[in-house]
């Protein structure tokens, strides 16, 4: 099974990535000879570096790692995701440059105080810039009111 191959690789369950979890949890339904490669969650839109760091700061936003707790290393995250030393390592520096990890040294990687808000912060930002400034734009042109546009909002969220 996915998991136990994690595991033996590894060797301690505790640091499985938790951005993996749901696929391990998946990964029952997959054969036994199927590698983490083919339950991948990478995709060819950007670089996987970068598609590790918004997977480790997904895992963060929902709680998976608390503010000063330790995330898995580099090491965890290659051998698991079956990718290279630097890739991983890049993909965690690149959350320290953007201070919502830091490195203890000698001890591992740790999720920043105040790190959750920082990135709610960022998504809300990038939420109004990809969505609602183009919505509200688009209903401009339609004619459709801020009363109206409310409306529907709120009909699609009882939905």
């Amino acid at each position: 099974m996915f998991v136990s191959r994690f595991v033996s690789a590894v060797g301690n369950l505790s640091t499985c990535p938790g951005s993996l979890r749901s696929s391990c949890d998946r990964s029952a339904s997959v054969s036994a000879s199927a590698s983490p490669i083919e339950t991948s969650v990478f995709t060819d839109d950007s670089p996987i570096f970068q598609q590790l760091a918004g997977l480790i700061a997904d895992d963060i936003v929902a709680g998976t790692y608390a503010e000063e707790s330790a995330v898995p290393s580099t090491y965890d995250y290659a051998v698991f995701y079956k990718m290279s030393p630097a890739t991983a390592a890049k993909g965690v520096n690149l959350l320290v440059e953007q201070e919502v990890l830091y490195k203890k040294r000698g001890v591992g990687m740790f999720v920043a105080s105040g790190a959750r808000e920082l990135l709610l912060a960022r998504r809300r930002a990038e939420f109004h810039d990809q969505y609602i400034a183009p919505l509200v734009k688009e209903a401009r042109k339609l004619g459709i009111g801020s009363t109206d546009l409310k409306g529907m909002i709120e009909l699609e969220d009882t939905k």
